[in-house]
């Protein structure tokens, strides 16, 4: 039986990457919708990609929305040097044909979860969280409906990415972060604690370009511009894979393992802002509202990406 997913995302070359594994699973994963929202690139980009990646797939019936443009309370911040393609990697240049969907991502989100037998549909969350926390604000009885809240973002041992203590996608948006976390919605975080595990090594690479379709190729492509556009202007992890493994736990959870825990997210202070505070020994005695993730099998996640891209045109 499939799982229903809706994809909160701001593509974003890995994002691309996360939204392809999912079109390619479609025999266990049926995507109602995809939501943008801004953080690797502004909101114009983040739709206009959604919408690319669907077509590159071949699946131009896929419904695509744009969500709110700027995060709750602070300006925009993007990392359009990292995401930006390069070269002869211009796979994402081209118009789309498929329609932006006129309603708005969040009355989106809404709508569909309200339309749902509880439990049955997960967010999958690859961006910051402003979109689900609006959602949360404006309709909270919808978060009853929630089957799983999987969220790529934040970080404990392996500390930030963005800030000395912050992973990108809280840090864009905290206050939504806080808000979901404190909403006791199911939570699965994925954390760079994970993804730093999963490298897209050169040998891993050729794996996804020998595979001899589209999609194969621009998948090797875009993960070979990450890193080359990563090296030139950060020294985050190098070869790191992020929102992919948000897709890869809901085909494959047994290649994950965590525990449940206490998260909070510093909203306060100009040095740690948007730091996911993981209570891993449950020091604080709060009550665990995460299932927060800390081990997973990097030769195992790659080869389920391998195996369910090369079903993609």
């Amino acid at each position: 039986m499939q799982r229903r997913i809706i994809i909160d995302t701001d593509p974003g070359l890995d994002d691309a990457v996360a939204i392809l594994l999912a079109l390619a699973a479609a025999d266990e994963l049926e995507v109602v919708g995809i939501v943008a929202v801004p953080g690797n690139l502004p909101l114009a980009q983040t739709e206009r990609n959604a919408r690319r990646i669907c077509e590159l797939a071949g699946r131009s019936d896929i419904l695509v929305h744009a969500g709110c443009a700027r995060p709750l309370l602070r300006s925009v911040t993007t990392a359009e040097l990292i995401h930006a393609e390069t070269g002869g990697d211009k796979l994402l240049s081209f118009e789309p044909t498929m329609p932006l969907q006129v309603q708005h991502g969040v009355d989106f989100l809404i709508e569909a979860l309200r339309a749902a037998e509880p439990g049955t549909i997960t967010l999958c969350a690859l961006g910051p969280l402003t979109n689900i926390a609006v959602m949360i604000a404006k309709a909270p009885e919808v978060a009853s409906k929630i089957r799983e809240l999987v969220i790529m973002g934040g970080a404990g041992f392996e500390l930030g990415n963005v800030s000395p203590a912050a992973e990108f996608n809280i840090h864009v948006d905290p206050h939504a972060a806080a808000i979901v976390v404190e909403s006791g919605v199911p939570i699965t975080m994925i954390p760079l604690d994970v993804t730093h595990r999963l490298l897209s090594t050169p040998e891993r690479l050729a794996e996804l370009q020998a595979l001899g379709n589209r999609c194969g190729e621009a998948v090797s492509a875009l993960l070979s511009a990450f890193e080359k556009n990563r090296r030139a202007s950060t020294s985050a992890q190098p070869m790191a894979l992020h929102d992919p493994a948000v897709i890869a736990y809901l085909l494959r959870p047994a290649l994950y393992d965590g525990r449940d825990v206490n998260v909070a997210i510093e909203t306060q202070s100009p040095l740690t802002i948007g730091m996911t505070v993981v209570d891993w020994w449950g020091v604080t005695g709060r009550k665990p509202n995460v299932r927060y993730l800390n081990t997973v099998d990097a030769e195992g996640f790659y080869e389920l990406l391998t195996e369910k891209l090369a079903r993609l045109p």
